[in-house]
């Protein structure tokens, strides 16, 4: 979070600008559930690509542009603070209405096997990874956050796109991140 705002400031778009859209997908109620036939059964994210894309039964349903955490080009998450997107296989495993970035599906991260690898190199492995839009207020961004990866692990999309993405997944979703 600390090196997205230090990015707005570098990049001039601070200060008068706030006010812009600052309400617009930035509270009220989530969205509800679409049907069953419009959920998704999987997430593919592609960090090569910086896509997501959910799909039921091998059908792609959308794709979003994405960004991740401010080292995820250095490879898989390692240890807590190293601001890497895990790889790997996971789940959705829980909601938060409430976080500090509008909206925000958890993703199983660490699973046992990345707390194996911790433990063995005598680190902690992090958590609190998430598909989240953006930070509560600074949802006039949208179009141009994706100039600069800037979360801490997570995966980030505009505040409308995420509002697609909680209504189409529901917890249980498997989630595959690749390289």
């Amino acid at each position: 979070m600390k090196r997205f705002l230090i990015g707005l400031l570098l990049l001039g778009l601070g200060g008068g600008a706030y006010h812009i859209g600052m309400a617009r997908f930035g509270s009220g109620s989530p969205p509800s559930m679409v049907p069953v036939e419009q959920q998704a059964d999987l997430i593919e994210v592609s960090k090569s690509q910086r896509t997501l894309t959910l799909a039921r039964g091998g059908v792609p349903l959308a794709t979003f542009k994405v960004v991740f955490g401010a080292a995820a080009e250095a490879g898989p998450k390692r240890q807590e603070g190293d601001e890497r997107t895990p790889e790997g296989q996971y789940l959705i495993d829980w909601r938060n209405a409430r976080s500090s970035a509008y909206l925000s599906l958890h993703i199983s991260y660490p699973d046992a096997r990345d707390l194996a690898e911790a433990q063995r190199r005598g680190v902690p492995p992090g958590g609190d990874i998430m598909i989240h839009g953006l930070p509560n207020g600074w949802g006039w961004l949208g179009p141009i956050h994706h100039l600069v990866d800037w979360t801490d692990g997570c995966i980030a999309v505009t505040n409308a796109e995420m509002r697609e993405i909680w209504a189409r997944v529901p917890n249980g979703t498997p989630i595959r991140i690749d390289p």
